[in-house]
């Protein structure tokens, strides 16, 4: 089965910065992909890439098996797109919205988009221009959402918005994925919605992809450790495996990439035991990558 989305040995730079940086990706069909990384770590670059809005300097994309440079409308057909930037346009009303939507889209299904208003508590003669930002968050997502797009491309739709908005949108992305299987690039750094919808983490730097695995695997292969040494530590410990380390003197919390039994060696070598572990949470793995304290060799 062509995969949804294949980006290939992908480079980009503006300037002398890499803004991608020999990027491999494939997204499959049904799946939910969370796609996470400080602002300025190439999110936005690579989404755009996928739009078919910016060309690579190297490598290729395919979306739908199609380029989306070279070909643009079929795939911008089966694409619902949400960003955290407002471009609706504001002297609309919301049922002059969905008529101007549905002019673009033949699987357009007025029902479901009627459902979707009346869900969102929007009232379909308000002017856009009128609304709040997060109702014109929820009027940006029904238009996403109402053709039924084969692909969701979400770029921060929630950032600046208040918990309820939030809320309503994360609770229509999981019925979309509940209800018809559609596919997800599902961008954030609200890193709790990430673990809320998605079924895989990509995790971007400085352009390139430090990881992309299946979010609970990712989490059973990172463990938080507690570890004690007999004597306070002047300098930070090393440990093989270790991605973080952080504490002072005796006692070190250690994010370490492996089994139990092969932390214990490590620590075990150095003298020290492991006073506590668990597995670690998402969050305590976005920080160990995206700030590590030389607690790796």
């Amino acid at each position: 089965m062509t995969p949804i989305i294949e980006l290939c040995n992908v480079t980009r730079s503006f300037g002398a910065k890499f803004a991608l940086n020999d990027i491999n990706l494939t997204l499959e069909k049904g799946t939910v992909l969370g796609l996470v990384g400080e602002n300025g770590s190439g999110k936005t670059t690579l989404i755009k890439h996928v739009l078919g809005l910016l060309k690579p300097d190297r490598g290729s994309v395919s979306v739908f098996g199609i380029d989306p440079v070279i070909d643009p409308v079929p795939v911008l057909a089966q694409i619902g797109y949400l960003s955290e930037e407002d471009i609706l346009p504001s002297w609309m009303r919301i049922r002059e919205l969905q008529r101007y939507m549905q002019g673009f889209y033949p699987t357009w299904d007025q029902e479901y988009a009627d459902q979707l208003v009346r869900e969102f508590g929007l009232d379909r003669e308000a002017k856009l221009m009128g609304l709040s930002k997060g109702q014109r968050a929820r009027a940006g997502l029904m238009t996403a959402l109402a053709y039924r797009p084969q692909l969701l491309l979400l770029d921060e739709p929630s950032s600046g918005l208040d918990p309820i908005v939030r809320r309503d949108i994360l609770g229509a992305i999981v019925r979309t994925i509940a209800d018809e299987g559609r596919t997800v690039l599902f961008s954030s750094h609200l890193l709790g919605e990430v673990d809320r919808v998605a079924d895989r983490v990509a995790m971007i730097q400085n352009g390139s992809i430090l990881f992309c695995e299946n979010l609970d695997g990712l989490k059973e292969i990172h463990l938080e450790l507690t570890v004690i040494f007999p004597q306070p530590r002047p300098v930070r410990p090393r440990f093989d495996g270790a991605i973080a380390a952080e504490g002072d003197g005796k006692e070190w919390s250690v994010l370490f990439k492996g089994t139990l039994d092969q932390a214990r060696v490590v620590v075990e070598a150095q003298g020290a035991t492991i006073a506590e572990h668990r597995p670690a949470n998402l969050d305590e793995i976005f920080v160990g990558y995206a700030r590590p304290t030389g607690g790796a060799n």
